[in-house]
């Protein structure tokens, strides 16, 4: 059932809850970046994505989505689940021993939604981009859709697929680049800039669009929606999208000290506090 507006930003809020809640039980996992792309995955699961369930990993005539910064597993996990992937409850398990719910995503535990291992950054757009050319070849006319860090693109792999996606004119795929202006040693102009990344992307031969606001969930929507009137036209397509690291928790906000280290007990509370919700639906 289609899931209204204010019931998805209600559902933005429990992701929150859930991705703080886990990586504060094992004292481990990636909060910023999983709370800056929050608005992000609810809007493509919750409205822009089609996609079947029980989850199939050939997913045949269904859109895929591959996350290339696995890290943020936190916010890619409680958003499978959310959504009806597999439990909610199962979320309890993140990073724990013999769970399917590992720190970066993996394929050999069979966890609904999860079509690549990722977490070594820089290969989610090459394994995409392969993925799209098999739904070309299978006359499957659904849309691939991708996720990459900005930081992440420092990788030369990225440079290599985006000049390969627009060679091949692979136009079913749509990549969006988490745009927050951090990483893991600090911001990414001062660890390496990325400079004029719109103007970069357009000289690869990309169709390229931007949101300012990409932590407000009806811009997300909007952009993706958009993004898909622009695919087919003989060009890949991508979104850069301006988030802020660590959004909705104000401690958290805007820095890279959160990029990898979990809340406290204290933390968590105020955390909380702000992430109000008035029946949480907390695993």
């Amino acid at each position: 059932m289609s899931k209204s507006i204010e019931e998805l930003k209600s559902l933005t809020t429990q992701i929150r809850r859930d991705i703080l809640r886990m990586v504060h039980a094992v004292n481990s996992g990636h909060p910023g970046g999983s709370l800056g792309c929050t608005e992000f995955f609810t809007a493509l699961y919750g409205k822009v994505m089609n996609y079947k369930l029980p989850f199939t990993m050939e997913g045949k005539n269904e859109d895929h989505f591959y996350l290339s910064n696995g890290h943020i597993s936190p916010v890619f996990y409680s958003t499978l689940a959310r959504f009806g992937f597999f439990p909610a409850d199962e979320l309890r398990t993140f990073r724990k021993l013999d769970s399917r719910l590992q720190g970066h995503p993996t394929t050999h535990e069979g966890l609904p939604g999860i079509r690549v291992a990722s977490g070594s950054l820089g290969q989610g757009l090459s394994v995409a981009l392969g993925a799209a050319q098999g739904k070309k070849l299978d006359g499957d006319h659904s849309l691939v859709y991708t996720l990459q860090g900005d930081g992440e693109l420092q990788e030369g792999q990225n440079w290599e697929a985006f000049m390969y996606a627009a060679s091949k004119k692979v136009d079913n795929i749509i990549s969006t680049i988490d745009y927050n202006g951090q990483q893991i040693d600090g911001s990414t102009d001062n660890v390496l800039s990325l400079g004029n990344l719109h103007a970069k992307l357009e000289a690869f031969g990309w169709t390229v669009l931007e949101e300012k606001n990409g932590n407000d969930l009806e811009a997300v929507i909007a952009i993706l929606e958009k993004a898909k009137t622009e695919t087919g036209k003989g060009k890949p397509v991508a979104i850069i999208l301006h988030t802020i690291m660590g959004n909705g928790v104000d401690y958290m906000m805007g820095t890279h000290a959160w990029h990898g280290k979990a809340p406290n007990d204290e933390q968590l509370d105020t955390a909380f506090k702000q992430l109000y919700l008035e029946a949480p639906a907390d695993y």
